[in-house]
């Protein structure tokens, strides 16, 4: 089942509730947060407080996406806060096994993510312990970037790779997701579909949020 998770980097944080629940409405099948440190990344996005605050309404699963340094301080925050997926970066978590073990032993699922120039080795020891892979088709750190069209490449290589030594593994895909590729993302491999302004920069949210779930469903049949 491919699965649709807007992002909220892209929200009006002044109609934030009213905006996710037009994604709910639409067919959104989980939430994603782009938590930033302006450490790690260069941009400062928002913390487990907000994340409380959605959680408190939103029936949908809660993606953490930690681009921030030392994650395994803030993991347990995340999870209390109602995070149902936590996701951590190869580039900046040293133990990832630990790290990977902290967030389900705390009950979340637990995702490794790469950036666009990290090779797919950086995964071939992990990727026997993780729930899914974050796939970053931008570099992190801002939303509205364009598809960096190579990472289809990459994404058949993950996908192969994942099919090979752990194929219960999810394989997630963030950056520049539109309503013109998504498609494509999907046929390359994909099951988690991140997109940001190519849902909130609609101007019927919901709508749009329902025409990229049909596109994914579609897919599926292929």
């Amino acid at each position: 089942m491919k699965l649709l998770a807007p992002s909220i980097l892209s929200a009006d944080f002044w109609r934030l509730g009213e905006q996710i629940q037009e994604c709910i409405e639409g067919g959104a099948d989980i939430i994603h947060f782009d938590v930033m440190d302006g450490h790690f990344v260069p941009n400062i996005t928002f913390g487990p407080v907000l994340l409380e605050s959605i959680k408190k309404h939103c029936p949908l699963p809660l993606d953490a996406h930690l681009m921030i340094e030392n994650p395994d301080k803030y993991i347990p925050d995340f999870i209390k806060a109602g995070a149902d997926m936590v996701s951590v970066h190869v580039e900046n978590t040293p133990h990832l096994h630990r790290t990977i073990d902290l967030i389900k032993s705390l009950g979340a699922k637990a995702g490794v993510v790469i950036n666009p120039a990290t090779p797919l080795s950086s995964l071939e020891e992990i990727i026997y312990y993780v729930d899914f892979v974050l796939l970053m088709s931008v570099n992190p750190g801002f939303g509205g970037q364009k598809f960096i069209d190579r990472s289809l490449i990459k994404l058949k290589r993950l996908k192969a790779m994942v099919k090979s030594i752990n194929p219960n593994i999810l394989i997630e895909v963030d950056g520049g997701i539109k309503e013109d590729n998504i498609l494509e993302v999907a046929r390359a491999g994909a099951d988690i579909f991140v997109v940001g302004s190519g849902i909130f920069g609609a101007e019927d949210i919901k709508a749009q949020t329902k025409k990229l779930k049909e596109i994914l469903i579609s897919s599926e049949a292929l």
